[in-house]
């Protein structure tokens, strides 16, 4: 029988694949190498993320628990997250507790106690991370004699730290 024709450059094709083999072979292995790099970086600055978020919630929910009674005479509020095992997806829920009150969700609170829980917000995520200037657009329009008078107390305070623009109808 016949074998058929005989290639004779198959010798130095078979060199030239092979070394573009070993080039594509060498490349995916950077490559791979790589992705295993992002990937560890990725997981590092989640871990990152996950521990600055929880410091930083606590430490806003540490003084949102001193700052509210302080500044609405009386009562307590509290930051809960939604999610505790997900630190990157959660949300956060506040409860509130005005004086003489019982314990609710932010949504069954009237107008000035939300504008109240919202500064005593403001001001604690301001004590973790103060900022050179602050803008107050009538933020204390809903409030009463009593409560303006507190919060009137707490910005002279924070002012040492920051300036303040108020915008305000008030005296």
């Amino acid at each position: 029988g016949l074998i058929g024709e005989v290639n004779l450059t198959a010798p130095q094709e078979y060199r030239d694949l092979t070394l573009r083999h070993d080039d594509l072979a060498a490349q995916r292995a950077d490559l791979d190498a790589s992705v295993e790099g992002i990937r560890a970086a990725i997981a590092k600055l989640n871990r990152m993320c996950r521990e600055r978020f929880r410091e930083t919630f606590d430490r806003v929910n540490d003084y949102f628990q001193e700052v509210y009674p302080r500044l609405v005479g009386g009562g307590s509020a509290r930051l809960s997250l939604t999610d505790e095992e997900e630190l990157l997806e959660t949300g956060v829920e506040i409860f509130v507790q005005p004086p003489g009150k019982r314990l609710q969700n932010l949504t069954l609170l009237s107008g000035g106690e939300k504008a109240m829980t919202a500064i005593a917000l403001l001001i604690s995520l301001f004590r973790v991370k103060p900022s050179p200037f602050c803008v107050l657009d009538e933020v204390d329009a809903p409030l009463d004699e009593a409560n303006g008078a507190r919060f009137n107390e707490m910005l002279k305070e924070m002012a040492a730290r920051s300036q303040f623009l108020v915008v305000t109808h008030n005296r």
